[in-house]
């Protein structure tokens, strides 16, 4: 298996992805990297099924979004926790807004889906 931090790179790659507009229109890029039994528990409270997720990313308006403070915790050989904080900007918005965010990453088929997501807002950058 890999090191530590080649996934810890790896996945931050991916996590970075995930937040280009690019990516985030694309339902195929998008059902590359999120596994076919992807669940996520929005900051909205409401629970995202793959496909729920894939169709509500096709609607959301563009926000610059920048990752700070990724760690990763080895939960088994093949699954990943991944926690950092987000920053977005949205030109709507003047000031920045933040959030929690934590993923589950599973190595199958030789490459690393995402299985869980979760974001949490916050009212300060806390890290």
């Amino acid at each position: 298996m890999e090191t530590q931090n080649s996934i810890k790179e790896q996945l931050l790659k991916l996590e970075e992805l995930l937040l280009q507009p690019k990516i985030r229109k694309s339902p195929e890029e998008l059902s590359n990297i999120l596994s076919e039994d992807f669940i996520e528990f929005g900051s909205s409270g409401i629970i995202y099924s793959r496909e729920q997720i894939i169709d509500a990313l096709q609607q959301e308006s563009t926000i610059q979004m920048t990752i700070k403070n990724f760690q990763i915790k080895k939960l088994a050989n093949d699954i990943v926790l991944a926690t950092y904080q987000i920053i977005s900007h949205n030109e709507l918005k003047r000031q920045a807004t933040y959030s929690m965010r934590s993923s589950i990453w599973k190595y199958l088929d030789e490459r690393w889906r995402m299985l869980f997501h979760q974001g949490t807002p916050t009212t300060k950058d806390y890290i």
